[in-house]
């Protein structure tokens, strides 16, 4: 006899382990990954996995991160309901819907530089009610001008430095959460936070290893 896998306890169990290890501290993350089903944005042969602590493939040579990581990057964006975000890499959709969580769906745009990935991960935000989250095809190192400015611009792949565009496509206080690294599978996460005078202030946040953006303003094709 087949046994199912019960999957609101695996996730209550992930989030519970992503608080006591300090990766979740803001309670309204907390809510959005107990909130979100990552069982419903993986490969059908990798649900029973959709809880572990790692990333898993979703085709096309790109991957959903792993939740701490995801958990990360969240709590440094500090995001606020009704601010601006964009993603940069839709993959499979289940960032793009806990973005929608903090921010509100129809404040989220995602690019995908995937067609059938785009296609995809719109179909799985749909089917757990992330509809109203915009999805575009584009070259996602180009940022998105049509909804800029953004009050976050989040990426999910490694660029090899902080692509201009996503600069000027910054409101007056946003923030850009991306890997950068001089490698396209070893990064670091870089926080930027833009100061009054328009400056771009950088920190440096924890090593990471993400799949590679390709694009004009980062790796090539």
């Amino acid at each position: 006899m087949t046994t199912r896998t019960d999957f609101g306890a695996a996730r209550a169990r992930l989030t519970d382990h992503l608080v006591r290890s300090h990766h979740i501290r803001d309670p309204r993350i907390r809510e959005a990954f107990l909130r979100v089903p990552r069982e419903e944005f993986v490969l059908e042969r990798d649900r029973d996995d959709a809880y572990a602590d790692t990333p898993l493939p979703i085709g096309h040579g790109q991957t959903i991160s792993a939740p701490s990581m995801i958990a990360i990057m969240l709590e440094e964006a500090r995001i606020q309901f009704g601010e601006r975000v964009l993603e940069i890499g839709t993959g499979s959709g289940y960032h793009a819907a806990l973005l929608a969580c903090l921010a509100g769906a129809d404040a989220v745009v995602s690019i995908e530089r995937i067609p059938e990935l785009a296609a995809w991960g719109r179909a799985n935000l749909a089917r757990v009610s992330f509809a109203h989250i915009e999805i575009v095809v584009g070259d996602g190192s180009l940022g998105y001008p049509a909804r800029a400015p953004y009050d976050c611009i989040m990426a999910t792949a490694g660029a090899p430095r902080i692509p201009e565009p996503w600069i000027e496509q910054l409101s007056g206080t946003g923030r850009i959460i991306a890997p950068i690294g001089r490698s396209p599978h070893m990064q670091i996460l870089a926080i930027a936070q833009r100061n009054p005078d328009g400056s771009l202030e950088v920190r440096e946040g924890t090593p990471c290893a993400f799949v590679p953006l390709i694009g004009a303003q980062a790796w090539p094709d």
